[in-house]
């Protein structure tokens, strides 16, 4: 998705009120079902992960180098998905503090 279409987006959902982590979380898990019954391919899944890491680097800190962000964000987006990480593990070192 392209920044401004993921703007407008995030805009639509901040109207709803869907900004819950319960919602994210219940997101991956459909994605994650519909790909074992085989109804979303690798393609989508990657469609699905691509939307959510534009809308995440969005928000990236000034101070994060953006190629080292979004490596960060889509291996990590990728280990949930493939059920490898939990999703209340620590965030990556440029999210603590004197990361």
């Amino acid at each position: 998705m392209e920044p401004t279409e993921t703007r407008k987006l995030r805009e639509s959902i901040d109207l709803l009120g869907i900004r819950a982590h319960a919602t994210a979380v219940g997101m991956i898990q459909i994605a994650i079902e519909l790909r074992r019954a085989g109804v979303l391919d690798e393609a989508a899944m990657e469609r699905i992960k691509d939307a959510m890491l534009g809308d995440i680097m969005l928000s990236k800190p000034p101070s994060a180098d953006a190629v080292e962000y979004e490596a960060s964000l889509r291996r990590r987006l990728d280990a949930l998905f493939a059920g490898r990480e939990s999703f209340g593990s620590k965030p990556p070192a440029f999210l603590r503090p004197g990361g």
